[in-house]
């Protein structure tokens, strides 16, 4: 359907020509202050238009706020995001009353509900994640204040061309103990001091300089051969508490995996070690506790990704998301009409060669719509323990449960 979470609820509308496009969240806490101002950075970083490396369509993605606040402040009902489509042309695709575009949505759609938008890609289309991508920042505000979380997304790779410290040799030995780490030291070093100033000091959002200019090129020659290219959104959440997630099936890798796989043109998925992880010893794998000093744990390595057991742990959660090359090109392409002939499309209108350049703040907002949802599930939770006058950890075992064990410990420490 069209709504994702449970606690913090976004559904989106619109298609990518019709009249306007928008969310309406339910489940935003009341007294958060909020402007159209704080939802607008994100949806500029979002918008066509923003560079040559993107698709000319000219939109400004003005948001306005429909519901849910007065005088600047949430009242904890429905807010309600509105966003006009001003630049339509849904005479660009006349052709696919005819044609189904080779690996989009044209033909699914229509088998599926008997009919389809006659413009554009309907609800497939990019331009749906306009509705995520002002919920996500309305989060990101919350979660910002709330616990100081932070989230920075980056373009980690363009085709064949990716960052040095996301690249990792593999194993000299088949046994995976060649001595080469998952990832580098200067990977986890990036992950802790990115900031989105820096991601966005260039076209690409890649924040490596050289790599950048290489994607640059990449993109580049793909626009001029009227094709396009794919390429990887590596990103960060830093600062989440410990204990978010849900086992069993809305374990906090899970979620995140199913809001990435939502996002159009998406391929794949990893969180922490990802596939990289299976290529090494669990002795190499293991995150080793150690004390933090706070009264809490941490670990001394992070291949898990700050999730064990589908919870946080406290520790840095990153992951990577695929994005294919996007489908709709303007190069000539076999295909058959809806009756079965054989035929060729030429798409026009206007398309980006590479979307993770502009992909990049929809991830960002679909881990902060997780984050919050996670949030306020798990708040709900201590609450409600709270009424109860809490819960004393090792004192909540049945009468004699352990207790052997615990007084052992106790001796020893």
């Amino acid at each position: 359907m069209s709504t994702f979470g449970s606690s913090y609820r976004v559904t989106t509308f619109g298609e990518s020509h019709c009249s306007s496009v928008g969310a309406i969240i339910d489940g935003c806490p009341p007294g958060l202050k909020l402007t159209a101002a704080d939802i607008q950075v994100q949806l500029n970083r979002r918008r066509p238009g923003q560079s040559k490396l993107t698709t000319p369509r000219n939109e400004k993605d003005q948001v306005q706020i429909q519901s849910g606040t007065e005088h600047g402040v949430t009242l904890g009902t429905p807010i309600g995001l509105l966003v006009q489509n001003l630049d339509q042309r849904p005479h660009d695709y006349s052709e696919t009353d005819m044609y189904p575009r080779p690996s989009h949505a044209d033909y699914t759609y229509l088998e599926k509900y008997g009919v389809k938008a006659s413009s554009g890609g309907g609800r497939s289309s990019a331009r749906e994640t306009i509705g995520r991508v002002a919920a996500g920042a309305i989060a990101e505000k919350y979660l910002k204040e709330a616990y100081g979380i932070e989230i920075v997304a980056f373009v980690s790779s363009v085709g064949k061309v990716h960052m040095p410290t996301t690249v990792v040799q593999s194993s000299s030995s088949e046994d995976g103990d060649g001595g080469d780490e998952i990832f580098s030291p200067e990977f986890f070093k990036l992950l802790k001091t990115i900031t989105r100033d820096q991601v966005d000091e260039h076209l690409t959002r890649c924040p490596d300089k050289e790599a950048s200019a290489k994607m640059t090129e990449r993109i580049k020659r793909a626009q001029a051969t009227a094709d396009s290219i794919g390429g990887t959104v590596t990103c960060v959440i830093r600062g989440l508490p410990p204990g978010l997630g849900e086992p069993v099936f809305d374990k906090f890798e899970a979620k995140l995996a199913q809001a990435m796989l939502s996002i159009p043109a998406t391929k794949g998925f990893e969180v922490g070690s990802g596939f990289r992880g299976t290529e090494v010893s669990g002795s190499k794998h293991n995150d080793p506790f150690v004390s933090k000093g706070n009264g809490k744990l941490g670990t001394t390595t992070n291949w898990s990704g700050g999730i064990q057991g589908g919870i946080t742990n406290g520790e840095d959660v990153y992951f990577r998301t695929a994005f294919k090359s996007p489908a709709t090109i303007a190069r000539a392409q076999a295909t058959a009409t809806y009756a079965g002939e054989a035929g060729t499309l030429a798409a026009r209108g206007r398309h980006d060669p590479c979307v993770v350049p502009r992909a990049v703040p929809i991830v960002e907002s679909m881990a902060a719509i997780v984050v919050m949802d996670m949030c306020l599930r798990q708040e709900a939770r201590t609450a409600a323990v709270a009424r109860l006058g809490g819960i004393e950890r090792l004192g909540a075992l049945p009468a004699g449960m352990g207790r052997d064990i615990i007084e052992q410990v106790e001796e020893t420490s």
